[in-house]
């Protein structure tokens, strides 16, 4: 059964506890709820005391208003008065997709907060371009790291771009669909089962993608960071979210790589057995009473 925390200003977070011991906080992606965390959860309450919430206006917490922006610092402001509530120990983070972002920028942030770092392909564009970069970014990029450049341009114009107009044109079903398969593959999302998709459908936010998007970042306070971070990829998930950890590996000092076999971006969905497996592994290396 769910249980709600109220934030700082108010707005209420549905969350998932279970387990006892040291904590684990996990934190959802696009598009998804606290419900991508199920197998995780089963898995890791024998060890951890495991808490899965819903990220602000994703099911089943209230919905965004009407002109309200999308804010990444809104996420991770909730994420820190979270955290705050568990207790003075830090605790390990374990982030997927938009919530990796959030997670990375929480350690940036408070790294009193955080024991561990587990993120999971995020979307960290910022490390290279703006939010919505101009031409010239993109050509700088292209002579320096001409596949990140041409990865980040294709995720654009077949992901980003048609999806955020379908959103406008009010068409939903297929943003969802344009979306989808650019951030999975084609093959991953048209094997969706209808349950994943019913969770896409609840959690497709139309401010997300219309908001202010991913915030600049300053590649000086992520080298900063030094809790121990596991980088994990899909082996079948697109490029660019591999290119995207690579520069992470390059700037964090404490960072390991793990890519999950046989599986796309919500790889922790797709293969769990092996995700737990190697979660697990690297959290072990880190316990302390």
């Amino acid at each position: 059964m769910a249980m709600v925390y109220t934030t700082r200003n108010g707005y209420q977070l549905h969350y998932i506890e279970k387990g006892t011991g040291n904590f684990i906080v996990f934190v959802h992606g696009s598009a998804s709820d606290y419900r991508t965390w199920e197998k995780q959860q089963q898995e890791f309450s024998n060890y951890y005391h495991t808490v899965a919430y819903s990220r602000r206006y994703h099911w089943p917490n209230q919905r965004i208003a009407a002109g309200e922006d999308y804010s990444m610092a809104g996420h991770v402001g909730d994420l820190e008065d979270l955290l705050a509530k568990l207790g003075s120990k830090p605790v390990h983070l374990v982030g997927h997709s938009y919530g990796a972002f959030v997670c990375l920028l929480l350690a940036a942030k408070s790294p009193q907060l955080v024991r561990t770092l587990v993120l999971a392909e995020p979307p960290a564009i910022t490390l290279f371009v703006s939010n919505s970069p101009k031409p010239t970014e993109l050509l700088r990029l292209l002579f320096s790291r001409p596949k990140t450049a041409l990865a980040l341009i294709k995720f654009g114009a077949t992901g980003i771009g048609p999806a955020t107009a379908a959103v406008k044109a009010g068409k939903l079903e297929a943003a969802m669909e344009i979306f989808g398969k650019a951030t999975l593959g084609t093959q991953a999302f048209v094997h969706l089962s209808e349950a994943r998709r019913e969770q896409v459908r609840a959690n497709l936010i139309k401010a997300e993608f219309l908001g202010s998007g991913f915030p600049p970042l300053d590649l000086s306070e992520i080298r900063r960071i030094v809790v121990p971070v596991l980088l994990v990829a899909g082996e079948k998930s697109p490029r660019m979210f591999h290119y995207l950890l690579d520069r992470l590996s390059e700037l964090l000092a404490h960072a390991e790589r793990i890519t999950v076999p046989g599986a796309s971006h919500i790889l922790h969905e797709d293969n769990p057995a092996f995700y737990n497996a190697a979660v697990h592994a690297f959290l072990r290396k880190f316990e302390i009473g």
